[in-house]
């Protein structure tokens, strides 16, 4: 968070020159990338370099930030992706899948992108982005495959539940954040940030998905595609599910293919188990006291990492012996799991070096000290310098917690829906144009294999078009509450 004192200093050349640097670095590494055709992954680092250097952080020090947040972020994403694509790999190899497809697919076609926006809402309540991502991520891309649509119009959808509930809703990290800062209340927070939630979610999912699938029309592809194709395919053509275990078991070895596909209710346990196991978390943490001798226990199997560990573990009987699949098939499986990911973890993570260089460096206290002197409302305040330091550092969470320092005196003895309203703007300002320097840009970009430019397209104003309706909803409600 950005000390208060350094808010309110006096403006002074080095804040000029950390926001001249900021832009400069974005355009380094998006030189780098488009132009001379550099891993971004490189890129990234070497605009980390730059930055820290440039922004006067010292040379000793800029490698020891970008190391921070590399690890910062590796150290706790990359664990929850390494996990999620086990159970995504498991779910599409073993049939599971299909089963949830199948049952989507039925009725019109045309509902399919609404369908996907109401199962991503539901599980991202409790789930963070990331999480919700690797396990639709399976779902979204067979969903493709059966059907012939075009990625963004499935993908869309299911990226826009996942980022309201992360930017709105309770228990995830910034909300939490933001509502401790400001004093506000909890249950208030979540009851208004579903109102502010379904329609933005409507507008930015399946509405704006048929306008992305016209400006990027791409199909199944990326790491997306590698982690969630399965055995569908035999000798390059299609196999229907109902079949698949037929034509690939002659003359394997016993163990090496399924003999039988998982059934829908088992697959929806084993998928939606870590989405209760975090539920119960949350609710432990705002209905339950601490002294309870349940609490611990609670909060240990509801932690992001425990409750994916637990499901891997049973997605290993219900995705894997139980549908005639041996240990060693499965250990090859939970190996193969990791192959298409680890490009990602490593471009994530350099994002998460960026973003911390940017942080050390001073640019969210120069915009601090820029968003102060407009002298607006806490709403508008509050959406305008998440904004501003999200664009900045890429981070939401940043975005929220330093937005809710800024505003906290200006909301001093308001109400508690106030107070919620406050932080659904700060929410709503934190996901602002997501671009490189952001992890879950990297993160959706390799995930369905576009280029940057076509990320930016889709992703990034999807990502807009979140925050400003997120901000008019929450004005709205102003009016009336």
């Amino acid at each position: 968070m950005v000390a208060e004192a350094d808010v309110h200093a006096p403006w002074n050349g080095h804040d000029t020159r950390v926001l001249i640097v900021a832009v400069l670095g974005i355009a380094v590494i998006v030189a780098l990338i488009v132009a001379f055709k550099v891993h971004a992954f490189l890129s990234l680092t070497i605009g980390a370099l730059f930055v820290g250097v440039a922004s006067g952080i010292g040379a000793g020090a800029v490698t020891k930030s970008y190391e921070n947040g590399v690890g910062s972020v590796l150290g706790y994403v990359g664990v929850l992706i390494a996990l999620g694509a086990m159970v995504g790999k498991l779910l599409a190899d073993s049939g599971g899948a299909d089963q949830v497809v199948d049952t989507i697919l039925r009725g019109r076609t045309g509902a399919l992108p609404w369908k996907m926006a109401l199962i991503a809402f539901i599980i991202g309540i409790p789930m963070f982005f990331e999480i919700g991502l690797v396990l639709l991520i399976p779902v979204v891309v067979l969903a493709v495959r059966r059907t012939g649509a075009r990625a963004m119009l499935l993908g869309i959808p299911a990226l826009a539940g996942l980022s309201v509930l992360h930017g709105f809703v309770p228990p995830h990290p910034g909300p939490l954040a933001a509502i401790g800062v400001l004093g506000g209340n909890v249950g208030i927070t979540l009851a208004l940030g579903l109102l502010v939630a379904i329609p933005t979610v409507i507008v930015a999912g399946p509405l704006f998905g048929r306008l992305a699938a016209k400006w990027v029309p791409i199909g199944a592809a990326g790491a997306a595609l590698e982690v969630g194709a399965g055995h569908h395919e035999v000798e390059g053509e299609q196999t229907h599910p109902q079949h698949a275990a037929e034509v690939t078991r002659q003359d394997a070895p016993p163990g090496a293919v399924r003999t039988r596909t998982p059934s829908f209710t088992a697959t929806i346990v084993t998928v939606l188990l870590p989405v209760a196991l975090m539920l119960i978390k949350a609710a432990s943490d705002v209905w339950m006291s601490k002294d309870n001798a349940a609490y611990p226990f609670l909060q240990f199997i509801g932690d992001p990492v425990v409750a994916l560990l637990i499901a891997v573990l049973l997605a290993m009987f219900t995705f894997g012996t139980a549908v005639g699949f041996g240990i060693p098939e499965l250990s090859r499986k939970i190996g193969e799991s990791l192959l298409p990911i680890s490009g990602v973890m490593l471009i994530v993570g350099a994002g998460g070096g960026f973003k911390q260089v940017l942080v050390d460096g001073g640019t969210g206290t120069a915009i601090a000290k820029i968003a102060i002197a407009a002298n607006l409302s806490a709403l508008l305040l509050g959406w305008i310098v998440a904004v501003l330091i999200r664009l900045a550092t890429g981070s939401a969470t940043v975005a929220t917690v330093t937005a809710a320092g800024i505003v906290a005196p200006l909301a001093t003895g308001e109400s508690t829906t106030y107070l919620a309203l406050v932080v659904l703007a700060i929410g709503a300002g934190s996901l602002f144009f997501s671009h490189v320097n952001d992890a879950g840009f990297w993160l959706v970009k390799e995930y369905f294999g576009m280029t940057v430019g076509e990320a930016i397209k889709t992703w990034s104003v999807m990502e807009t078009l979140i925050s400003v309706m997120g901000l008019a909803m929450t004005l709205l409600l102003s009016i009336f509450i």
